[in-house]
């Protein structure tokens, strides 16, 4: 039986926000913003990057044990920075002016 690790919390966390990233790339896409909408998409095309990064890090800490602490430290430093992406995304789009 495998241990509560923070790679079963970061793995369907990532997975999770991959999807929503991608589903407001699409809402922003449909909404056609300007020049505003290429940097929130590239923002967060960026960010699905790094949660799936975050996500294939925690996924393989969890099969081999022998990396598990190295591999476990670069899923939650790559979640971390995929948060803070998010967030900056978050204020772009929430003061963008039409």
């Amino acid at each position: 039986m495998q241990k509560d690790g923070l790679s079963a919390h970061i793995l369907p966390t990532s997975a999770t926000l991959v999807g929503a990233c991608m589903t407001v790339i699409s809402v922003v896409k449909l909404t056609h913003p300007g020049r505003v909408g290429v940097v929130i998409d590239k923002l967060l095309a960026l960010d699905t990057v790094l949660f799936l990064a975050s996500a294939l890090f925690s996924f393989v800490s969890m099969r081999i044990r022998r990396f598990e602490t190295r591999l476990e430290g670069f899923a939650e430093i790559l979640f971390l920075i995929a948060l803070c992406v998010a967030g900056i995304a978050a204020l772009v789009l929430s003061f963008q002016i039409s």
